[in-house]
Parts: C-alpha cells; sequence; structure tokens
C-alpha cells in the first residue's frame, strides 16, 4: 500500500499564492519578516488543512533562545546617571549575545503592570533588571515572583533578591578623607535632602571619616541642599559668613559644587588657593569648570554593566545566585583640592 505523500511547502505556496520563501518564513516564525498578518494567516490556514505540522516548526517558549533582557525603571529624565547605567547593562548584555528593552514608568503602577503583562510571556525573555533613579529600599512586585530579576540602583530589606546600589558611605568617607589628607580640619558639607538614602548615607561617610581623623563633628558646618546649583551658592555662601568660615567644602553632587564655586568667587576666593571644593558623581560638567572639580565617581556605567552580566549568569549558570553588591564610587582628583593656606 502507497503511502499519502506528505504535503511540502511548494505545496503550501501554491495553493497561497506565495513563494516558497514566504512560506518558509511564516512556518518558522522567522521574527523581522516584512509578512503580512493576512498572508501569514493564509500560509498557516492551508498549511494545517494539508496536514503539514505546523507545531513542529513552532519555536515553544522553553526552546527558544532567551536573549531579552526587559529594563524597567521609573524614571528616565531627571539627570544622566539613568542613561549611563543603561548604556552599561546594553553593552554587556551585547557581548552576550542579548539585547534590552528599557521601559520608563514614571512610578506608575498600572503603566508597570501593563509592561509586565505584555513582557513577562514574551517567550525570548531572559529576565528583568529592576530599576529606580533613587537609591532605595523597594517592595518587588509580585508579578516578578516566578522570574529572573536583578534591582540595580535599589534593594529590598530581606535581601531576597539580587541587587547592586552604590557604596555612598564609602563615597562620602572617601571624599571628606581626600580633604583631611590635604590638610583641611574645618570641612564644610552641603548635603542633599536627609530623607534621601543616598545623602543619608554621605554624610554617614562625613561623620565617619571626621571620626577617623578625631576631628570633632560640628553640625554648624552641615547644610540641607536640594541638589541644584542654586542651592550650592546659597548654602556655600552661609557656610563662608561663618565666623570661623570652612576651608574646605565637600558638596554631595556636582551641581551643588558648581554653586559653591561661584559663591567662592562673590566672596574673592581663589579655588583651591583659599578654598578647597569637592564634588559627588563625576558628571561631564565637572572637568569643564574652572577650575576642573575634583568628586568622587557614582559609577552607573559600571552597575548596568553588572546587572546585566549578572542577570545572565543567574539564568545561564547559577539560578539560585543572590548576590549584593554596594560598588565602590572613587575618587577622581582635579585641580579644585589644595592644602589650606597658613
Amino acid at each position: 500500500m502507497t503511502r499519502p505523500r506528505r504535503p511540502t511547502m511548494t505545496d503550501i505556496a501554491k495553493l497561497a499564492g506565495v513563494s516558497q520563501s514566504t512560506v518558509s518564513l511564516v512556518i518558522n516564525h522567522m521574527s523581522g519578516a516584512k509578512v503580512s498578518k493576512v498572508t501569514r494567516e493564509t500560509v498557516l490556514r492551508i498549511a494545517r488543512e494539508l496536514g503539514y505540522p505546523v507545531e513542529r516548526h513552532a519555536h515553544p517558549a522553553a526552546a527558544q533562545t532567551r536573549n531579552l533582557i526587559v529594563y524597567l525603571t521609573d524614571e528616565l529624565t531627571t539627570s544622566p546617571h539613568a542613561m549611563q547605567t543603561i548604556d552599561g547593562a546594553k553593552e554587556a548584555a551585547w557581548e552576550q549575545d542579548c539585547l534590552v528593552a528599557v521601559f520608563a514608568t514614571r512610578g506608575d503602577p498600572e503603566l508597570e503592570a501593563a509592561v509586565f503583562a505584555r513582557m513577562l510571556d514574551h517567550p525570548a525573555l531572559l529576565g528583568v533588571i529592576y530599576s529606580t533613579i533613587f537609591t532605595r529600599a523597594v517592595t518587588v512586585p509580585a508579578a516578578l515572583d516566578a522570574t529572573p530579576a536583578v534591582l540595580l540602583n535599589c534593594h529590598t530589606h530581606d535581601r531576597g533578591r539580587a541587587s547592586v546600589v552604590p557604596s555612598e558611605l564609602l563615597g562620602g568617607y572617601t571624599a571628606t578623607m581626600h580633604l583631611i589628607e590635604n590638610g583641611h580640619s574645618r570641612i564644610g558639607f552641603i548635603n542633599g535632602e536627609h530623607w534621601i538614602e543616598a545623602a543619608a548615607e554621605r554624610l554617614k561617610g562625613y561623620r565617619q571619616a571626621l571620626s577617623t581623623a578625631d576631628i570633632p563633628f560640628d553640625p554648624v558646618l552641615v547644610r540641607a541642599g536640594d541638589w541644584q546649583v542654586a542651592a550650592g551658592y546659597e548654602h556655600a555662601l552661609s557656610l563662608l559668613d561663618l565666623p570661623q568660615r570652612p576651608t574646605a567644602l565637600f558638596c554631595a553632587n556636582d551641581l551643588m559644587a558648581i554653586g559653591a564655586l561661584d559663591a567662592a568667587r562673590e566672596r574673592k576666593l581663589s579655588v583651591p588657593r583659599d578654598l578647597s571644593v569637592i564634588g559627588y558623581d563625576d558628571q561631564d560638567i565637572a572637568r569643564y569648570t574652572h577650575p576642573p572639580l575634583t568628586t568622587v565617581l557614582l559609577p552607573n556605567y559600571e552597575m548596568g554593566r553588572w546587572a546585566a552580566d549578572s542577570l545572565i549568569a543567574q539564568c545561564r549558570a547559577n539560578p539560585s545566585s543572590k548576590a549584593i553588591i554596594k560598588m565602590e564610587c572613587p575618587l577622581v582628583a582635579r585641580d579644585s583640592v589644595a592644602p589650606p593656606r597658613l
């Protein structure tokens, strides 16, 4: 008895009125193929009517190459930090044949839920990088319970997820110790809002450095700003107008340090001869101030790379990994710090 001939892609192409290559693209679910929805549906219908094994050619989610990383952040536009972090994640992912899709939710839980609804079932999804613009503790959305995820610039109280944050306390300590090592003992500190985790940690680092050098902490030398140039300017003026003014200012970000430089000029003080100034973040503008600003690097790019590398390793090699990383914030020495004048 002669066995019936199995249908071929050529048979499907003839009945559908398309080329065999078009049938191949549809049957093999090739991404990026410019095939209309109507043509795709026609090819699949005819294939099933002829008994062609369409399902055998479909790629089940488990069998597909999982190379898509969803990067979810609450904000992109408030500073350059987010883009630096994304660049790090994208480059690390690309080196391992993965792509990063970025979604900014502006903290809207409905938008966040919509992203999860669309993306968590994506057959190519490897995992999620969950990021925040301000370093803080977060509650990981329940939607991610069954999805590999790494937290970037945020963390959980129970340390139940892999995460990377900057070592802000060490950064504050490093900045203050650099001033102390240059001979300063009366150091003003212009911080950000106290409720922001980074500001609280940088203040701790400032105080620890003073304690290490046996310099008493003087609350008169501390100001709470808002990360903007104007706040740096105003608070620096108030510190420089003290009866016993500081010989150095540590500003908790570069923008406030730029304001401090303006205040020094206002008071006819030369930086660094009369006043040393140090910033934090190492934004691009820090190298173009007059003089170029000594600062502390916020390792956004390196954190992004670590998050992508860690997520890929977690998915491909070590599913139980829950590494908790505090990444070093190194000093970037330029020309705005010098020993105080005697």
